[in-house]
């Protein structure tokens, strides 16, 4: 039997692993504060569900991502404090993020989570570590699309060029 084989939860992480996951919580806990914030400044009301609904999404990983790293010895990365919850209207007009751009923004870090999600689902050597990421990608991906829905529902997708003509 080799080192590893066996059940994995008792395989130690490689450096990689470590590095990676404490990243990715690290990551993970600054979106959470800059999504509260967003939820904040959002008016539309379907898309502050979606800010709520990454918010909790986020919020289950750190917890699943802290017992792992806790479990392992590795010291954890700091934690933003909560976002207070503000109205709207108390916020001036100025200094608000329009929808489009929470919405733009929201699409970007759901972006940047999957890609991050298939760098540790590749390096990982632990069974359970790529399954874990494995089952945030997934979320993430189903995430994406509503953002994508969204985002097309309301106007706000602004499109590249259109490339119609063919090459002779």
């Amino acid at each position: 039997m080799g080192i590893l084989s066996g059940n994995p939860k008792d395989e130690p992480l490689h450096y990689g692993e470590v590095f990676g996951v404490w990243t990715f919580l690290t990551a993970a806990k600054g979106m959470i504060a800059g999504q509260q914030t967003h939820l904040n400044h959002a008016g539309d009301e379907d898309l502050k569900k979606l800010l709520e609904e990454a918010i909790q999404a986020s919020q289950q990983e750190v917890k699943q991502i802290e017992t792992l790293l806790k479990d392992n010895g590795v010291g954890l990365p700091p934690t933003p404090a909560e976002r207070p919850k503000a109205s709207l209207e108390d916020i001036p007009a100025g200094a608000r993020f329009p929808d489009p751009e929470i919405a733009a923004a929201l699409s970007a870090e759901i972006a940047a989570g999957l890609v991050s999600c298939s760098k540790m689902i590749g390096q990982a050597t632990r069974e359970d570590l790529a399954m874990m990421f494995g089952q945030f990608h997934t979320q993430k991906a189903a995430l994406g699309a509503k953002a994508l829905r969204l985002n097309k529902e309301k106007g706000w997708l602004v499109l590249p060029p259109l490339h119609h003509s063919k090459v002779e």
